[in-house]
């Protein structure tokens, strides 16, 4: 491997820039742990958000390193990758999530870190520098992780109905506003182990590509600490534009509602995390909310909400591609 080595401060610079991104992550999507469980009112949003950072961080303790694996070595090839490349995909992905939490759009952070990668190592080589298969697998997920999420939420939803049609409605409340702690704590540690491993990725590859983990790509634990705890205290400020959005704008919640939402959300994660696929946890529950609203009654969604949100996931991608574009050209400018 080439290494372009660079000073100390501007790898400590970068790793920051890294942090930044993740802290991000975690208050722009704070939402997807924390709108049903709040919209239902089962916890207050305070005690949501605490409640959902503990979780986010003690996921390290339940998941690998595979997710980071894909968004390290997967997306852009670790030849390609310098300081000057993850800077320009760490600006793009931070500066697409900002306008979008400004605006309470639930786009996807990862997807905005994945674009972010892919305009930066087109900047420097063109497409040579892409993936392509792990590329694809980013890629379909965008599809599969709110499809898989609505049709499991929506199952879920008509299955339980069933279950509880003999209960009254007080019954069905009360068992439900205890269940969803339980669901909401599941879909916390699957949101945390998904999303902290994209930083810990970027930590990692920057740390290979200067030649401080040998020939062989992984994640220290340091960097796996650290960005799960980050990512909790993220998540702990908490993005309140968006739970808005997520929690009431696309359909009103029940307790019930919120555990079919949050349990197949928590099986997507789940099953992504394990086979090192990148989903996105603001597609998973988007799609599992409009599940759960269309096992209701289909004009329970509103429809119109769901499209402007769909609207952003399709340009994420490559708007954070032309930012992170010119975010790498401009460095070079000064280099």
């Amino acid at each position: 491997m080439n290494i372009v080595a660079v000073g100390l401060p501007i790898l400590i610079g970068l790793i920051i820039i890294a942090l930044v991104f993740d802290f991000l992550n975690g208050l722009h999507d704070a939402a997807n742990s924390i709108a049903t469980v709040v919209s239902t009112r089962v916890l207050r949003p305070q005690t949501a958000v605490a409640f959902a950072a503990f979780f986010n961080f003690i996921a390290f303790l339940f998941f690998g390193s595979k997710v980071a694996q894909t968004i390290g070595v997967g997306i852009v090839s670790a030849e390609v990758i310098d300081a000057q490349v993850i800077f320009g995909a760490l600006m793009g992905a931070i500066s697409w999530n900002l306008i979008t939490w400004y605006f309470g759009i639930p786009s996807s952070s990862s997807h905005a870190l994945i674009g972010g990668l892919v305009g930066a190592g087109l900047a420097k080589i063109g497409f040579n520098a892409i993936v392509w298969s792990g590329l694809s697998k980013a890629a379909a997920a965008i599809v599969l992780s709110p499809l898989s999420g609505f049709c499991l939420a929506l199952v879920l939803m008509l299955l339980v109905s069933w279950l509880f049609i003999r209960f009254t409605p007080f019954a069905v409340d009360s068992t439900f506003r205890s269940l969803q702690l339980g669901s909401a704590a599941l879909y916390s540690l699957g949101h945390g182990g998904n999303d902290a491993q994209k930083t810990m990725g970027i930590i990692a590859v920057l740390l290979f590509s200067q030649g401080y983990l040998g020939g062989e790509f992984y994640v220290p634990f340091w960097v796996m600490f650290t960005c799960y705890l980050v990512m909790g205290l993220g998540t702990l400020v908490g993005g309140w534009r968006i739970v808005h959005t997520m929690g009431s704008k696309i359909t009103r919640l029940t307790p019930m509602q919120g555990f079919c939402a949050e349990t197949g959300g928590a099986i997507t994660l789940f099953t992504a995390t394990s086979l090192g696929i990148p989903v996105s946890t603001t597609h998973t529950i988007t799609g599992c909310i409009v599940g759960v609203g269309a096992a209701k009654r289909i004009s329970a969604v509103r429809w119109s909400v769901a499209t402007s949100i769909v609207y952003a996931w399709i340009i994420t991608i490559p708007a954070t591609a032309i930012i992170s574009a010119l975010c790498y050209y401009a460095v070079g400018l000064f280099g």
